[in-house]
């Protein structure tokens, strides 16, 4: 009888040191599991801080750049500004600078956007004499390239992006009686031009808009 007493006592012993074994080995993977989240997290924040911060940095980098005259832009003088209906398009033929950036032009505006096909040329040049930035690319450029003007064209009112056939060079961007031809979408002039002449200096006609105006929206 005792020795039955004993052996219930040895088997219950058994079991809670084996419930005792199981909780411990459940706290320890809570603390790892618990340890690789922070870990994740701390990581993920110190990416995300670094993320903002190299944003900061470079818009302040744009903007100081912006502040300065920008080498390779042409400046063009007195063009006219009236308004002319049915103007063929211009080819490189007409002797005509590709993309215009000024002169006479078509009473409606181009609104601005992200376009994949060429936009109307004189309802771009109206666009220009409300502030816009135009810029323009050859239609063969590659898509990674256009990927990076679309993410320069996005998140602004007054720029617009479209093709344009027989550029003289890769990217083309224009503002009113001004144009700068780059050979990448990377070179970071692309940037500092849209952020002096977005709505800058050279605008005829400044505050007018640039969406709802016009011709329809990006494709």
């Amino acid at each position: 009888m005792a020795d039955s007493k004993k052996m219930r006592a040895e088997r219950a012993e058994a079991a809670r040191m084996k419930v005792e074994a199981a909780r411990g080995a459940e706290r320890r993977r809570s603390v790892v599991t618990w340890s690789v989240v922070a870990l994740v997290v701390l990581v993920l924040g110190g990416f995300g801080a670094k993320v903002i911060t190299d944003s900061i940095k470079s818009n302040e980098a744009v903007a100081e750049a912006a502040a300065g005259p920008i080498d390779g832009v042409e400046v063009f003088d007195g063009l006219s500004a009236k308004h002319v209906e049915d103007l063929p398009e211009p080819t490189a033929t007409d002797g005509v600078r590709l993309p215009p950036v000024g002169g006479d032009h078509s009473s409606a505006p181009q609104n601005c956007g992200i376009y994949n096909d060429p936009v109307g040329s004189w309802n771009a040049v109206h666009s220009l004499e409300h502030g816009a930035v135009w810029v323009t690319y050859q239609p063969d450029l590659a898509a990674d390239q256009i990927a990076i003007l679309a993410g320069d064209a996005t998140g602004h009112d007054h720029v617009l992006l479209s093709p344009f056939p027989e550029l003289g060079s890769p990217v083309v961007l224009s503002a009113w009686g001004l144009r700068l031809q780059v050979d990448s979408a990377s070179d970071p002039r692309v940037q500092t031009f849209i952020k002096k002449y977005e709505s800058g200096p050279q605008t005829p006609e400044p505050g007018a808009a640039c969406s709802g105006v016009g011709e329809p929206d990006a494709n």
